[in-house]
């Protein structure tokens, strides 16, 4: 059982790409309050302004072209509950988060707001074990493939805002998304996701490495669909 658990450990080191020289701070950030006293609270706290910081920077690397209103609208959709926790469920941190009793019995492993508070406290105990610097560099690998597939000509709108937007300009109902398929092992998996827009009769298929990013790509089809019918 310890074996299995610091195997994860190290696989989930080795894909943040960063190893702790404190192992005790990184046990605190995946420690929800339901386990003990010494929860990843703090950690979180720490974590979320270092996370928006980061974000900040490399938004504002990525995208020169882009006015300060629109940056921080993409800053917030990168930083928000769901990302975070896409990215935490990518890393398997439901198999590492240390909950109490009830919240094991109630699925909390997988709960959103706890994995999104316990990647943004792994960030924080990065930040104390090291500096800026490196936790920059961790977020940086975290979210190059989100960016790396957003079109700076929408001012640093994704596609389901895109989508969301036009739907709205025509009065029209938002979309429904649904995973239609999971492929691959947990750390290595494949989402296939269906964007339906009952109106104009457009369904598309996006994939991608996240749920978020597979909902992204089918957006981007169905808005380009979309737009035609206006």
């Amino acid at each position: 059982m310890y074996a299995n658990k610091k195997t994860l450990l190290d696989t989930f080191c080795n894909r943040l790409g960063y190893v702790f020289t404190r192992p005790e701070l990184l046990r605190e950030a995946l420690t929800h309050r339901s386990h003990s006293a010494a929860h990843n609270e703090r950690l979180e706290f720490l974590g979320d302004s270092v996370l928006n910081c980061a974000i900040a920077g490399l938004v504002f690397k990525y995208f020169p072209e882009i006015p300060e209103g629109y940056l921080s609208r993409l800053r917030a959709s990168l930083v928000n509950q769901q990302a975070l926790s896409d990215l935490a469920t990518h890393l398997e941190m439901d198999k590492l988060i240390r909950l109490g009793e009830g919240e094991i019995k109630s699925g909390g492993a997988r709960r959103p707001s706890i994995l999104a508070d316990a990647l943004e406290a792994v960030l924080g105990a990065i930040y104390l074990d090291s500096d800026f610097a490196q936790a920059e560099a961790v977020v940086a690998t975290l979210y190059s493939p989100m960016l790396a597939h957003i079109d700076s000509s929408t001012q640093g709108k994704d596609p389901k805002t895109l989508l969301q937007e036009f739907l709205q300009s025509q009065k029209l109902a938002l979309p429904e998304y649904t995973v239609v398929n999971t492929l691959g092992k947990a750390h290595q998996q494949k989402f296939k996701v269906e964007c339906v827009i009952a109106k104009f009769n457009i369904r598309t298929l996006g994939e991608g490495t996240s749920r978020r990013s597979a909902e992204q790509a089918a957006a981007k089809l169905a808005y380009e669909q979309a737009c035609t019918y206006s």
